[in-house]
């Protein structure tokens, strides 16, 4: 693949992932009526939403900025431990084997957009 296919690559995965985080992030602020039940269900605090909603959209921001390749470091680095964190809750929690995994899927996703950018700089 050329390095113009590499880059291309990279912002339409990066992009996706993006948005979802920052659709999940906006849920966490608004404070939506099952995104509540689900971290009651967790057995964390509803303050919670708030810490991972900031943290969610700043961690999207700083992965399309450009600029700050150490922000942006740092920004993969919170998502994987958001991500695992999720596995982990759903699994200790007692949900099922697939809901458990299911967060992963994203952080393969992640890693692609990872991987494209460190192969594009």
């Amino acid at each position: 693949m050329s390095r113009k296919g590499i880059r291309i690559a990279y912002w339409i995965v990066t992009l996706l992932f993006t948005l979802f985080m920052l659709f999940s992030g906006v849920s966490e602020l608004i404070g939506t009526e099952s995104g509540n039940a689900l971290i009651i269900s967790l057995g964390y605090p509803l303050y919670l939403n708030y810490i991972l909603g900031v943290a969610k959209i700043l961690g999207a921001i700083a992965l399309i900025q450009t600029k700050w390749y150490v922000i942006k470091e740092w920004a993969y680095a919170g998502f994987t431990f958001d991500i695992l964190g999720a596995t982990l809750s759903y699994a200790l929690a007692g949900f099922g084997i697939v809901e458990s995994l299911f967060p992963l899927i994203f952080l393969a996703v992640m890693f692609v957009s990872y991987v494209l950018w460190k192969k594009s700089n």
